[in-house]
């Protein structure tokens, strides 16, 4: 006699699509010194997005990796930003820098894709950026390149608010001087 199956109930919390791209870049275990030796803890540097312009960072520290992660998680969403974007880049060059970390950002052509490494990679693509071009200058230390990264993003100056002179508008030649009379 063939049993019936049961059907899977599944958690409503989990079929629910997610609003952000949550990204763990690193973690790093950290030693805290005690009369009995060391205690361990995680910290943990995560970037939350959602593909259209928003942004955040968020390091922090738990007991486990999946305390620190959720705790970065929360702390990233808490600290997001809003960048404007112009055909999937960005709007003009831009640099950032936080400790000894220096990053510069560039629009690039469509096509181009993301010509970038590591922390400023993640950061852009979680952001929504398809066309950059970026240069790490100093410290490679991750949270410093990410904060600075996200510093870049947030100096952007959004095309709308830019100043621009009309194309037909010449400048005005100054009156001609009169020749004055020689005595």
């Amino acid at each position: 006699m063939a049993q019936a199956r049961r059907p899977r109930h599944r958690d409503p919390s989990n079929t629910e699509e997610k609003q952000y791209d949550e990204r763990v870049i690193y973690v790093n275990r950290v030693a805290r010194v005690v009369k009995g030796g060391r205690r361990f803890r995680f910290q943990a540097l995560v970037v939350v997005g959602d593909h259209k312009g928003k942004v955040g960072v968020g390091v922090s520290k738990g007991a486990d990796v999946a305390a620190a992660v959720s705790k970065g998680t929360d702390v990233a969403k808490k600290n997001m930003v809003t960048i404007s974007l112009y055909n999937a880049t960005l709007t003009h060059e831009v640099t950032g820098k936080v400790g000894g970390a220096n990053v510069l950002i560039m629009p690039a052509a469509p096509g181009t894709g993301l010509i970038a490494g590591g922390v400023i990679r993640t950061i852009l693509e979680v952001a929504g950026i398809e066309n950059a071009l970026s240069k790490s200058l100093g410290s490679s230390n991750r949270v410093n390149m990410s904060y600075a990264t996200l510093q870049a993003l947030q100096s952007m100056v959004p095309a709308r608010k830019w100043v621009v002179k009309p194309a037909n508008s010449k400048p005005k030649k100054a009156p001609a001087k009169k020749a004055e009379a020689k005595a």
